[in-house]
């Protein structure tokens, strides 16, 4: 790696904030004087910050999503891939989506008391709610501040249906509360696998469970009769695409039920990012990955078009999408992610009063 490759984080810098009509900026002649002095201008530590939001659930409007309510425990994520369509996000709250999405981890301490408000009220019809829908709600920040926890409390006491998304193998520390809300078929998982080499993993995904971690994951969830949905997303042509096979026939052989993907997309703030970042990582390859991205994309790495943004277009998004469906139909053949169930919670919010 070049010297100034900054050990442990996807992005290498802080890329500007649209939002922001002025920035703030660190010196190259401070960067010298500290590296002459033998002092650290930045000690690459990860800030937590508390936030009090007014609401928590979110209505998803994107058609090609696959979701209709989301909610995030956390904003900015530890994690630090570099592909990460929420490093967006992260401008909206005035920061970079680049080390500051890594390295200022917004946390809602609130988030449990917004859920049981929003999922009690009167109007709120159950319909399943996507916890990590932008960020991981099982990043590291997750282990002593357990929110993540204290939101699974509240979708167990109100019967409410709840899916999760994750990486992270620190899922299984809350596996009395999913083993009680599958009971019910309240709970549907999605753990992202997206290589199988841990030398990838370590670049992609610096901060992330091992690969040996998730497959793990995804055995004692399906041994615990706890559907679990694989998502090999996103596939990068020229560093992950070769392994989709290999990868949908592992989640089988771990016991998920079903698999699902995107083809990698770098918008806004993220195509820059990624070519410094594989500029620095796999210098070697990078003009022929760039290159391969932009021609799933109309020769662009920031497709934004509903419905064409994660699936791309062109030969080898074709090729891409062939080589799913072998394995749907070779790995995955009369397997099925379950529908969750929304006909308790009326009841335990208090619907029952209602017949009298």
């Amino acid at each position: 790696m070049p010297k100034d490759y900054v050990k442990g984080r996807g992005a290498q810098h802080n890329s500007d904030n649209k939002f922001l009509h002025h920035h703030s900026e660190i010196r190259d002649d401070f960067l010298e004087y500290c590296k002459k002095e033998g002092e650290t201008a930045d000690m690459n530590k990860t800030q937590y910050l508390p936030v009090y939001p007014k609401t928590i659930i979110n209505k998803v409007t994107s058609p090609d999503v696959g979701m209709s309510y989301s909610m995030n425990p956390y904003q900015g994520c530890e994690h630090g891939c570099i592909y990460c369509y929420a490093r967006n996000t992260h401008e909206f709250w005035g920061y970079s989506a680049g080390l500051d999405f890594e390295r200022k981890i917004l946390f809602k301490k609130n988030a449990a008391h917004l859920l049981e408000q929003k999922i009690r009220s009167k109007t709120w019809k159950a319909e399943t709610i996507v916890m990590s829908g932008n960020t991981d709600c099982y990043q590291p920040a997750e282990k002593q501040l357990k929110i993540t926890r204290a939101c699974l409390e509240v979708f167990l006491k109100y019967k409410h249906p709840v899916g999760i998304i994750t990486k992270n193998a620190l899922i299984l520390r809350d596996l009395d509360l999913l083993k009680q809300l599958n009971k019910d078929g309240l709970l549907g998982v999605n753990i992202s696998l997206t290589s199988l080499s841990e030398k990838t993993r370590r670049l992609l995904e610096p901060r992330t469970a091992t690969i040996h971690k998730r497959l793990d994951t995804i055995k004692v969830l399906s041994e615990n009769k706890i559907p679990v949905n694989a998502m090999l997303a996103p596939i990068i042509p020229g560093i992950n695409s070769h392994e989709l096979l290999k990868l949908a026939k592992t989640a089988a052989d771990c016991g998920a039920l079903s698999f699902a993907f995107t083809v990698v997309r770098l918008n806004g703030a993220i195509g820059e990012l990624f070519k410094e970042w594989i500029q620095k990582t796999m210098p070697n390859k990078a003009s022929k990955v760039l290159n391969q991205i932009a021609s799933c994309h109309g020769g662009t790495l920031h497709d934004s078009r509903f419905g064409i943004r994660n699936r791309g277009e062109g030969s080898l998004a074709k090729q891409i999408h062939e080589t799913a469906r072998i394995a749907k139909q070779t790995y995955f053949k009369d397997r099925k992610f379950p529908k969750l169930n929304t006909t308790l919670h009326e009841s335990a919010k208090g619907g029952q009063m209602k017949l009298f």
